[in-house]
């Protein structure tokens, strides 16, 4: 049986009586949260905006990249440009123009493929499995596999560095909250596997400690004729996600965890209907993470917290940084909030701070930090 003490926060001057609720007029709130939502939390009421400022210096500023400015197209996923990274996690972006012709296997972690665009089908060892856009691809480390595209794909990789992906811990909601399992597909040996399978000279290019080696068959090594077993490439496509939701309290990022990997997280945005009490906040609340480095990835929709940021952008938001709604946001949503948000995101905490590489520094926008910029303040 789980157990928790009753316990009271401690409670200074004027504040609210629930977080993200009922704010005292001419109040904004500043969520200070350690472990990434799951930790200690105060919830600051300050006079103006935490986002107010006029100027900015020095490296602990919000990023914004375009990736769609990314021009690489490379066949090999391995030549995809890596736009962040640490010791726990790489993320490129790929372009795939065409089918490849060659298989490739992840030697260094499991693999995770978001279908941002484009459709076609993932042959491995364990079959064959049709994709499309807003498909999360689960690649088990040591998996051989190639991608047969219909159309030009466009594909965010989250490698998790000698790590393996894992469900997150539902509670009590249970175990098929947010998404049952049941909807996750597999490969499957059917006809089409079979029809690849050739004599013909196939290479496999195995990367291990971010080197390539490549391995030449005279026959297509995916060639299995039956196997059994839980260790497999398995695919879930965001709207087959059912998001917890309170029309009541504007949930934590954490609610919408989707895969827990080893030093990070992977959160899905979907479209909800928007808190509708008249007191309950209707957009992110302003807080610092002080533990993670936060990152997302727009898929699809209007951005409801954001100005300026289209499909294909990814954000960054250094660990220590304090940020929320941008101040149009803000306003909107107390003067004529939506009642249902259409966005889809990708989110991703990790818990070692990132580095930009020089990829990501060539599509940067470097006025991204400005547009929390209050209306009419100077330059």
């Amino acid at each position: 049986m789980s157990h928790r003490w009753i316990n009271f926060p401690i409670r200074e001057g004027t504040h609210s009586r629930q977080a993200h609720c009922d704010l005292p007029d001419g109040t904004f709130e500043r969520e200070l949260g350690r472990e990434g939502f799951f930790g200690p939390v105060s919830h600051m009421h300050h006079k103006h905006p935490p986002t107010g400022w006029v100027d900015w210096e020095g490296p602990l500023r919000p990023h914004a990249f375009d990736l769609n400015a990314i021009e690489a197209a490379p066949t090999c996923p391995w030549q995809a440009p890596v736009v962040l990274d640490n010791a726990d996690i790489e993320l490129r972006f790929w372009r795939l123009n065409e089918p490849m012709r060659h298989l490739v296997r992840n030697s260094d972690g499991d693999q995770l493929l978001f279908i941002h665009h484009g459709e076609g089908s993932l042959y491995c060892d364990y079959g064959h499995l049709e994709f499309c856009d807003g498909d999360y691809l689960v690649i088990p480390r040591g998996t051989a596999w190639r991608l047969a595209s219909q159309a030009k794909c466009e594909i965010l990789m989250i490698e998790n560095v000698d790590g393996a992906y894992q469900l997150p811990d539902k509670g009590m909601l249970g175990p098929n909250a947010i998404f049952d399992p049941a909807v996750l597909e597999h490969p499957h040996l059917d006809q089409a596997f079979r029809d690849q399978q050739d004599e013909s000279t196939w290479q496999v290019r195995v990367k291990r400690l971010g080197e390539i080696s490549t391995v030449t068959f005279p026959f297509n090594p995916l060639d299995a004729v039956g196997w059994h077993g839980d260790n497999t490439v398995v695919s879930l496509n965001w709207r087959d996600i059912r998001p917890v939701m309170s029309h009541r309290y504007h949930l934590p990022p954490s609610a919408h965890t989707t895969f827990v990997a080893r030093g990070f997280v992977v959160c899905t945005f979907c479209p909800r209907p928007i808190e509708s009490d008249p007191g309950a906040l209707k957009v992110p609340f302003y807080h610092n993470n002080d533990d993670y480095d936060e990152v997302l990835f727009y898929h699809r929709g209007n951005f409801f917290s954001r100005d300026n940021i289209e499909q294909g952008m990814i954000t960054f938001h250094p660990c220590g940084f304090a940020h929320g709604p941008h101040p149009k946001a803000l306003k909107k949503s107390q003067d004529d909030p939506a009642t249902f948000t259409d966005e889809v995101a990708v989110m991703i905490d990790t818990r070692r701070s990132l580095r930009i590489t020089e990829t990501a520094q060539d599509v940067e926008n470097p006025a991204y930090v400005n547009s929390w910029r209050a209306p009419g303040k100077a330059e």
